[in-house]
């Protein structure tokens, strides 16, 4: 028997062959290495995938595609028809209101010191002193209900974009003394009177005479008419401060100073503000929250409701993907078997299917943004031509006849990114289950 052969010794007693110690590598050494072949690999497995058949190309990667698009495009177009009421609201409505007002406790002289030290606060942006009450307009063709504003106008431009929104344009026309009046629209229209016709104007207010109280009334001219296109066209009615003055019988006092602020979501702020610095034993503030505040935030509770209602559909479009890629690894079985036994990692599978369902849905995230811009874009054309065409009148509840959009950058990434989130999770699932295949069953029948 021969003896064992004992390797060689080398200087300092190492056998020869043997690496240094200092040569080894730790395990840890190679996973960088590891992780970007992974990544590579996952890659290249998705992209091959992607449109081949079983991909995005079958049937039911088409369907699953075109499902998630249009979800995707419906949410898109709901939401820009949301915000572009929301912009009509903002512009019609506090374009003409003041945003804010500070009301006398009782009526007081006014002063444009004062209203020139509220409009040098950094949140307001201009004051105007104002007279306002109820008062009745009465015609030949009826009686209405009106809410009478004296205002001074080249002060009140500085409040309000009245001056934008009137047929004739010119707010100059009140002029004092010839008790002239601004009517809106439709209240003009259902007195039955138009510009250069008189309406009488009368106060719930009355004076006491021989023949009894009579009430407080003045005939007034019709200069120009409101048309905004809001609720304030049925029943605004504008006239010269000093006419309004003389009609309220206030001398030369005001019943307190309309603002114009620079956030309109920060009107309280301003007008707290501005009555700090005023003084609340004189003036109580008012702003659009308390006289506008529930429809706006409607609209809000509006907006973010059918976010997530669309979101649920777009869930389900997104969850259609999982029987696309459920599919793609049934139907690559025998591939991913032969690729398990050449070495293929387990997080180079999951990411390869999950890159995949990254692919298709991105795809269909993609054709949905186009499509619900683009969808956006043509409703306002395509809403006017079926209204006018069929004369079917569908905006007659609101304070508008036309359908208003406006896409906003921030919705479109919004949903974009909601729904692609969601394509992510439902592909987490096939590529769990590519991950977990057997080679040994997958090759079985091979």
């Amino acid at each position: 028997m021969f003896a064992p052969v004992k390797p060689a010794l080398a200087a300092g007693g190492m056998a020869v062959g043997d690496k240094p110690a200092l040569e080894r590598k730790p395990a840890w050494a190679n996973l960088p290495a590891r992780i970007l072949r992974d990544s590579w690999f996952a890659a290249d497995l998705s992209r091959r995938y992607a449109f081949a058949a079983g991909g995005a190309n079958s049937l039911i990667g088409r369907i699953a595609v075109a499902g998630l698009a249009l979800s995707v495009a419906v949410l898109i177009a709901v939401l820009s028809i949301i915000n572009g009421f929301e912009r009509e609201f903002r512009e019609r409505v506090f374009g003409v209101l003041p945003h804010a007002g500070l009301h006398g406790r009782a009526p007081f002289v006014g002063d444009e010191a004062e209203a020139a030290a509220l409009a040098a606060l950094p949140s307001i942006v201009g004051a105007a002193p104002f007279a306002q009450g109820a008062a009745l307009a009465v015609s030949g063709e009826g009686v209405q209900g009106v809410l009478l504003t004296g205002v001074e106008p080249s002060s009140h431009q500085r409040v309000s974009a009245l001056q934008q929104h009137l047929v004739g344009g010119d707010l100059a026309r009140l002029r004092p003394g010839e008790f002239s009046v601004v009517l809106g629209a439709r209240l003009a229209a259902r007195l039955g009177v138009g510009q250069g016709d008189g309406v009488l104007l009368m106060l719930p207010l009355g004076s006491l005479t021989p023949a009894g109280l009579v009430p407080r009334q003045k005939r007034f001219k019709v200069v120009d008419l409101l048309r905004s296109g809001s609720e304030l066209d049925g029943r605004a009615v504008f006239v010269h401060l000093a006419d309004a003055q003389r009609l309220f019988r206030l001398g030369a006092k005001v019943h307190g100073y309309q603002l114009k602020v620079a956030d309109l979501d920060a009107a309280q702020q301003a007008a707290d503000e501005a009555l700090a610095l005023l003084g609340d034993e004189r003036f109580y503030a008012r702003t659009w929250m308390s006289t506008h505040g529930n429809l706006h935030q409607a609209i809000g509770a509006q907006k973010a409701s059918m976010f997530v209602l669309l979101a649920f559909l777009v869930g389900v479009a997104a969850f259609n993907l999982v029987s696309t890629l459920v599919m793609a690894v049934e139907r690559r079985g025998p591939d991913i078997a032969i690729l398990k036994t050449l070495g293929a990692s387990t997080g180079a599978l999951v990411g390869g299917f999950t890159l995949l369902g990254a692919l298709i849905g991105g795809l269909g995230v993609l054709l949905g943004v186009l499509g619900g811009c683009a969808l956006a874009g043509l409703l306002p054309a395509a809403f006017a031509w079926v209204n006018d065409g069929l004369a079917l009148d569908l905006m007659n509840q609101y304070f508008i006849d036309y359908l208003p959009v406006d896409v906003w950058p921030q919705d479109v990434f919004s949903v974009a990114a909601v729904s692609f989130g969601l394509c992510l999770v439902c592909a987490l699932y096939p590529a769990w289950r590519a991950a977990r295949l057997l080679p040994s069953r997958a090759l079985a029948h091979e």
